[in-house]
């Protein structure tokens, strides 16, 4: 038998920007919704899981952490140079739980031998990333302000917060980053022509 992965390691040393939420609490339930991704999931390792079902050159970790750097200096130009007011750790949270859902959804675009046991009641690519993450928080008891901030596709939360706009456009930026790299096209050119291809 395999042993089990420690996830929570795995978690905390995937994410240091986890050390920029203030409240204690709240860094702890989003570990906590990780670990339960990625026990649900099946993965053998956090760094397994691919930022696209195909684009396995660039992981989620690094995706995910794009995607928390780029929404926290957008806060910190928010506050300096608009003076608003964003919440910094419903910012942090919310980005780096934003594609947890790929835990589960991302299951059968690997190999093998980088998952241990998915569990089928989760791992599907039936739920859209954006909904089974947001599922995960409101399970691990994330107050709503992070939430509501997870979905980022249109239509997904019919009132966005400052908070969501910022995790929403963070991850645009960064997605656009990684699509023209990995692939040399956009973002919107990728969805364009492999969104119809995965279904």
């Amino acid at each position: 038998m395999t042993d089990t992965p420690n996830y929570r390691e795995q978690v905390e040393d995937a994410f240091p920007e986890l050390q920029s939420i203030e409240d204690d609490e709240l860094r702890t339930k989003v570990v906590e919704a990780w670990v339960l991704g990625l026990e649900r999931g099946g993965w053998k390792d956090i760094a397994d899981i691919p930022y696209a079902w195909n684009i396995h050159e660039v992981t989620n970790v690094e995706h995910v952490r794009g995607v928390t750097r780029i929404a926290m200096r957008s806060a910190d130009e928010q506050r300096e140079f608009h003076g608003a007011d964003p919440d910094e750790d419903v910012i942090i949270a919310a980005c780096l739980l934003h594609d947890i859902g790929k835990c589960y959804e991302y299951v059968d675009f690997v190999d093998e031998e980088t998952l241990l046991d998915p569990d089928p009641t989760y791992a599907t690519e039936e739920i859209p990333h954006s909904i089974s993450g947001y599922a995960l928080a409101h399970e691990v008891g994330c107050p709503l302000a992070v939430q509501r901030a997870i979905p980022h596709f249109l239509g997904e939360v019919p009132k966005r917060t400052l908070e969501a706009e910022l995790v929403k456009s963070a991850n645009s930026a960064s997605s656009n980053a990684i699509t023209q790299s990995a692939m040399g096209i956009t973002l919107k050119e990728w969805v364009s022509e492999y969104s119809q291809t995965q279904n």
